[in-house]
């Protein structure tokens, strides 16, 4: 736990600090202005600039960060030399999975938990696919080798990437949407006639970052979700049937799991269900969409 909030810490350190950098060198190569995004003279071009910076900034960074990030909090134990038939075998079936899904190997690692596994990294061939030992303990080879497919599903769909910029586009009108608000506000409803903003803009900005933000992450789970289905597919066309993945579902709806971080549980097995934030679909959902795969065939 520690190590999870120590790792925290330090992601949105680096996030603010390259936030910073990036600021201004926007602001001295392109000449804007990022002192008029508020206040009388509230520009909307330098407010979009900036909410697009602010936006885009931490999620690219937990995107290339992803993997450092799964492997410290994680504690993720890589296997670069198999010691044991288990890590042997699973090296050989991501490796069977990714030249049938067509990318690179990723790095492969086991982690102690619940059952659960989940895939990462900043492209489809810099990836990492990591799995808990409550998963091999509660699964057979077949089930297991399903969960795998699902993960490089994920990888080869380039889904790590497709929800970093889902993310950065929510979090710039979030934070673009909440700043011209906040102006309106403090401006045309509390009548600051100060040439700054005024505590109006403050308070309705922070409000709004919260409220809106909460808008933004039911987008965000709703593309997670839908992209849960492509990745179960996925896995269906790897292994040449729907039966290991549908298997594999129905055990993991029979076992504890636990929740991912918020870095990697948009590509995992398995995370939150039965809500508007929920970052995957129910497990009878899941089950009944392979099931249909079948039918249309």
């Amino acid at each position: 736990m520690l190590k999870r909030i120590g790792f925290f810490l330090l992601t949105n350190l680096a996030i603010l600090i390259v936030l910073s950098i990036v600021l201004n060198i926007v602001s001295a190569v392109f000449g804007i202005n990022f002192g008029n995004i508020a206040g009388a003279n509230q520009n909307m071009g330098s407010l979009l600039v900036f909410a697009a910076v602010v936006g885009f900034t931490g999620s690219l960074i937990s995107l290339f960060m992803s993997k450092t990030i799964a492997k410290h909090t994680m504690g993720v134990q890589m296997i670069t030399q198999p010691t044991n038939k288990l890590q042997a075998w699973l090296l050989e079936t991501v490796h069977s999975h990714t030249q049938k899904a067509g990318i690179g190997m990723p790095e492969v690692g086991i982690y102690e938990g619940e059952a659960n596994a989940f895939a990462t990294g900043a492209s489809r061939n810099n990836a990492m696919v990591a799995v808990s030992t409550g998963l091999l303990s509660s699964m057979n080879k077949e089930e297991v080798e399903a969960v795998l497919a699902h993960e490089i599903a994920h990888v080869a769909n380039g889904d790590m990437v497709t929800l970093t910029l889902i993310q950065g586009v929510t979090n710039t009108f979030v934070v673009f949407l909440s700043r011209i608000i906040g102006n309106f506000v403090d401006r045309a409803v509390l009548r600051n006639e100060s040439d700054a903003p005024g505590i109006g803009y403050y308070v309705t900005s922070v409000v709004l970052d919260i409220v809106l933000g909460i808008l933004a992450a039911i987008v965000v789970a709703y593309f997670s979700r839908h992209r849960e289905f492509r990745a179960d597919a996925g896995a269906a066309k790897i292994m040449g049937s729907t039966t290991p993945m549908i298997n594999a579902l129905a055990r993991l709806g029979s076992v504890p799991t636990e929740e991912l971080p918020p870095a990697v549980k948009g590509v995992g097995i398995a995370g939150s269900i039965g809500e508007l934030l929920a970052s995957h679909p129910s497990i009878q959902d899941r089950i009944k969409a392979l099931r249909d795969m079948d039918v249309r065939r």
